[in-house]
């Protein structure tokens, strides 16, 4: 049987991505210390590596299609197809910026001031490119980690670190004077696998239902029962993606009113229901929207 091989990235995206797939139709079993779980559709296999690495081994063929960031991507100049983008967070919406920090405290105050100085960060190669583009002379370092500290300790002049808020660089006493890169995750693959109909058409239908799931993630049904004479009040309060949907109640002088709206709005919006006639609200979240 031809199979997918699917990477699922380790560390921080690997819960939210076991997630996104559950909400997209498929179940993936990690088991304690193993890289390569289960998953209940007999067409896939999986395995876990780091983001990291992602884009080199679906590069090489290694595997099919996988999830990782644009910066990692970059980083490793990996020649793969980018099927769509992924936007994981609930709360901001905001992809990661990769941004250049130094000591509040320093004379640094702009990215050709660290001309000849000491650079940390993950992010080596690209970073590298970026100073080299601008005609910026600086010894660029890989970090293990705990980059902040690299500066604080006066172990480098600058970070080149990754952040969404900013909140835990100005919690080190830190402040950013250029942003490198937006990245968020994407679902790449593999050319030679892009170019293969059966594994094409697989990589397509798993690139929808995610696709499907992030679009119906903080979205919610409402749904309730009004009164014919009250419907067209309630109605114009309700916000939906077309139109919200109206039907009659078996032999009832009463409508089912439905809509799909933004789960934010909920809470400003069922009491304005209540005060317009709506009776019986209820409300219940999606898995997916296509």
């Amino acid at each position: 049987m031809t199979r997918l091989k699917l990477g699922i990235p380790k560390g921080s995206l690997e819960k939210a991505t076991i997630d996104l797939f559950s909400k997209s139709g498929w179940r993936i079993d990690v088991h304690h210390r193993s890289y390569f779980p289960d998953i209940d559709d007999p067409e896939i296999s999986c395995s876990i590596c780091r983001a990291q690495e992602m884009s080199r081994y679906v590069e090489q063929g290694t595997l099919d299609v996988g999830i990782t960031g644009q910066d990692w991507i970059l980083e490793n100049e990996s020649d793969v197809v980018t099927v769509s983008d992924l936007i994981y967070s609930k709360v901001s919406k905001r992809p990661a910026r990769w941004v250049l920090a130094v000591p509040s405290g320093s004379p640094y105050r702009s990215i050709r001031d660290l001309e000849g100085k000491k650079i940390a960060t993950e992010l080596v190669n690209f970073s590298k490119r970026y100073f080299q583009e601008r005609g910026i002379d600086v010894q660029v370092e890989f970090s293990w980690g705990a980059t902040e500290a690299k500066v604080v300790s006066g172990l480098a002049d600058a970070i080149v670190e990754v952040t969404e808020t900013g909140s835990t660089i100005k919690a080190h006493g830190l402040i950013i004077i250029e942003e490198l890169m937006e990245t968020n995750p994407k679902l790449i693959a593999n050319r030679d696998a892009w170019a293969d109909p059966w594994k094409k058409q697989k990589i397509g239908q798993i690139s929808m239902l995610l696709q499907g799931a992030l679009r119906a993630d903080r979205l919610v049904v409402l749904k309730m029962n009004v009164s014919r004479e009250k419907v067209q009040a309630v109605v114009d309060l309700l916000p939906s993606l077309n139109a919200p949907t109206v039907s009659p109640l078996y032999n009832q002088d009463w409508c089912s009113v439905e809509t799909v709206i933004d789960e934010s709005r909920v809470r400003e919006l069922i009491p304005q229901l209540i005060e317009a006639g709506a009776q019986g609200i209820i409300e219940y979240s999606l898995n997916k929207v296509l």
